[in-house]
């Protein structure tokens, strides 16, 4: 699987947490791009890991945080539905829509993130 819109930066905790961050700014043209972009990887998480999701530090092997938001601030509804395996998304009425991707990952998590995306440190 290949990223074109989210490029990650990796960092790690002292406990051997990854967080992994991603943003993307695009204007209304390319939000459905990206959209599918993301369901892809939230959709390969959950199906890779079902049943693993939580905090690392109680034992989950990942967990996400996704924000979005137009020029102004404003934030945009985008959730993924995981039972449907679907991204629901908002695109800004004018100007760009930003959205930003945190995952916290077990090493495991991260190892396979890594394989299936072709991600490095």
């Amino acid at each position: 699987m290949h990223l074109d819109y989210l490029d990650f930066d990796y960092s790690e905790d002292d406990e051997g947490t990854g967080c992994w961050d991603a943003m993307a700014s695009v204007p209304a043209t390319r939000v459905p791009a990206l959209a599918r972009e993301l369901e892809q990887l939230l959709r390969w998480a959950h199906a890779d890991f079902t049943g693993r999701r939580g905090p690392v530090e109680e034992g989950g092997d990942w967990d996400y945080e996704l924000q979005a938001q137009d020029d102004g601030g404003q934030a945009l509804p985008w959730r993924f539905d995981a039972a449907a395996a679907r991204l629901h998304c908002v695109a800004a009425g004018d100007g760009r829509t930003t959205v930003s991707l945190s995952l916290s990952a077990s090493a495991a998590f991260s190892e396979a993130l890594r394989e299936a995306f072709g991600l490095g440190d």
